[in-house]
Order: structure tokens, then sequence, then C-alpha cells
């Protein structure tokens, strides 16, 4: 298993963490509350934490696909994932 360096910036926010065994994704929460308006609204959404990933691996973050489909939340230029 990979190690990556966390560090959080605010001491309340929650470290991300595997939703079931086998999850290929840690759930990462937003430290505040945001609504996003309907038909494309957008914001951006402050996370209160500083990864450091190892040379060569890249970080993503994607949205959960059900929320996603449900609700029309996603992230921008995210890339599609199999």
């Amino acid at each position: 298993m990979l190690e990556v360096a966390l560090t959080r910036l605010d001491p309340d926010v929650a470290v991300p963490t595997y939703a079931r065994p086998g999850d290929a994704g840690l759930d990462l929460q937003s430290r505040i509350d945001v609504t996003i308006a309907r038909a494309g609204g957008r914001r951006l959404v402050p996370t209160a934490l500083a990864v450091a990933l190892p040379v060569g691996y890249p970080g993503f973050v994607l949205p959960r696909s059900g929320i996603a489909l449900r609700h029309g939340v996603t992230c921008l230029n995210t890339p599609g994932l199999l």
C-alpha cells in the first residue's frame, strides 16, 4: 500500500476515508457546507488538506458517480475513469 503524507490545514477537517472495503478511492469531504446552483452552477470548494504525492503518482478529484448522475454534480476538467 502506498503511503501519502497529508497535513490538515484546519484541525477540524475530516481525513479522507474509504467508504467500503475494496474501494479504489477515498471519500474527500469539504470543510464547509456549500450549495451549488442548478443548471451549471459552480463553486470553489476548499478541502483544507495538503497532500504530498510521491514523484510519478497522480492525484485525482473525481465526482461520485451516483451523486453526479442523480444531481448533476461534477468537477471541472474531470477525466472519465473506468
